[in-house]
């Protein structure tokens, strides 16, 4: 195996009670790069997502067979607890979803929940705070108001605070479902532009259903149909010259 992949699955299989919705997904990721997932909703790429960091296994009726890998390291063993697979894998969802805290404690809330038995002092968590915010474009905006509540900001503030907030436990893969369905124009511009701007210091998958959007933002597709990896490739290439049938047709808008 490279050592050089972010990600590796082999035969990865899911099932909710009895309907299988993912099926023998082989896939390998490298790391540093941006990964957009696409294929029609119900294909099995949020599902596919929620793997990486097990937060499918909250469903009781959810079984896994089949091999995930991240950085080398198998997610189910023994020396893998939860609490390091999701200090290593940050998620950002549809909608944004800041806590109703103060924008300060939204940045320092994983932060200070994972490391709640370390002492730090409140320079150290102010310096976190200051690069995290950096990081996202928000520091100048923000700085004069950090205890504020994170509620009131606009949309593309709070989906950057929720990348920012994932930022002090220095994640090695950041996942992101559908980051921009909430946004105008302006703030999805905003956004891919920010994720192209992280990519390389963490590996990075994206769903999205937005054609255009993944050909800004990603190096590499992923064409997902029925639980099952249809094509994978250079993005630049699918697009152009898709080598499925079927994945022409759905980056064409015949289906989907």
């Amino acid at each position: 195996m490279s050592e050089n992949l972010a990600i590796f699955t082999e035969n990865l299989n899911l099932w909710y009670g009895s309907f299988q919705a993912l099926k023998n997904i082989n896939l390998s990721i490298h790391q540093g790069n941006i990964t957009a997932l696409i294929g029609p909703s119900g294909c099995g790429k949020s599902t596919f997502l929620r793997c990486l960091n097990r937060i499918n296994e909250r469903i009781s009726s959810v079984r896994v067979s089949g091999a995930i890998r991240l950085f080398g390291h198998d997610i189910y063993g023994q020396e893998v607890t939860l609490e390091e697979l999701r200090k290593d894998v940050g998620m950002v969802f549809q909608r944004p979803n800041p806590l109703p805290l103060s924008i300060y404690e939204n940045v320092m809330f994983g932060y200070t929940t994972h490391y709640a038995r370390r002492s730090y002092t409140q320079t150290e968590l102010d310096v976190l705070v200051e690069s995290s915010l950096k990081k996202v474009h928000l520091w100048e905006k923000l700085k004069d108001n950090l205890h504020d509540s994170a509620l009131g900001l606009q949309l593309e503030a709070q989906q950057k605070l929720c990348i920012a907030r994932l930022l002090p436990l220095k994640p090695k893969l950041i996942l992101l479902d559908e980051p921009c369905s909430a946004l105008d124009p302006t703030g999805t511009s905003s956004i891919e532009e920010l994720l192209l701007e992280l990519k390389g210091e963490y590996s990075i998958v994206i769903v999205t259903h937005n054609m255009a959007q993944a050909r800004r933002v990603s190096y590499e597709s992923i064409f997902m149909l029925m639980g099952e990896i249809i094509e994978q490739g250079s993005t630049a290439e699918m697009f152009l010259t898709p080598q499925n049938e079927k994945t022409a047709q759905y980056i064409e808008g015949r289906f989907g």
